[in-house]
């Protein structure tokens, strides 16, 4: 028998939101639908995958020098965040201009919390590629942002519940997949100015889980 071609992994974004809480460091975390064909029931981040809409511009954005495939990358996880959390994350900045052709649901919640898309302040905290024997792979950035820069009222939805602030330093009320675990002490690190100036690479060979510094951002 042929072996099967390993599916090729798709471009995805996550993003890591963090905050000062009354207790401490806070992580802004959810967990998956039991139905959901990826990671159900796990604890994890807000993010999915990128889509060939993100790589425009969004109305009112505040300018970042990433390359465009990579700003691609950043919009996915400000996308998606809105999308499974209700939060939008840019800076304060309310405007009346008017724009060409319609808004997206994405530009049009930025607008209504007077708030500017701002990629730039998301940091490039590490990249995962899901196992070749997976049927379902991505190939996805971790980014960290400031959670005090959200706009909005968190609001759970299918693909996303229990969505809460939880302490860094305490145990997820559920199961956490390693790699999401690994990205959080990565995410960490850089917050507290001890990340280093590469992002590391999580991946897997068999059945071991491997770290490889050193790789490039994209």
């Amino acid at each position: 028998m042929a072996e099967t071609e390993p599916v090729r992994p798709r471009d995805a974004a996550s993003l890591i939101l963090l905050r000062q809480g009354a207790g401490g460091l806070e992580v802004l975390i959810g967990r998956r639908g039991h139905g959901a064909r990826f990671m159900p029931g796990r604890y994890v981040f807000p993010g999915g995958r990128v889509t060939a809409e993100d790589a425009r511009p969004w109305a009112g954005e505040l300018a970042d020098r990433a390359a465009p495939d990579f700003l691609a990358l950043k919009h996915a996880a400000l996308r998606e965040t809105y999308e499974e959390t209700g939060l939008v994350v840019g800076e304060p900045r309310h405007t009346t201009a008017s724009v060409n052709g319609a808004l997206s649901p994405i530009e049009q919640a930025y607008r209504a919390r007077g708030v500017a898309p701002a990629p730039g302040l998301l940091r490039l905290v590490g990249r995962a590629i899901t196992p070749t024997a997976s049927p379902i792979r991505f190939h996805a950035r971790f980014f960290v942002a400031d959670g005090s820069c959200a706009a909005g009222k968190l609001a759970p939805c299918e693909e996303l519940d229990d969505l809460h602030w939880h302490p860094v330093d305490r145990d997820p009320p559920g199961t956490m997949q390693n790699v999401t675990r690994f990205m959080l002490r990565c995410a960490v690190e850089a917050w507290r100015g001890a990340a280093p100036e590469t992002p590391p690479l999580y991946w897997h060979r068999g059945r071991r889980s491997l770290v490889r510094h050193g790789a490039p951002a994209r």
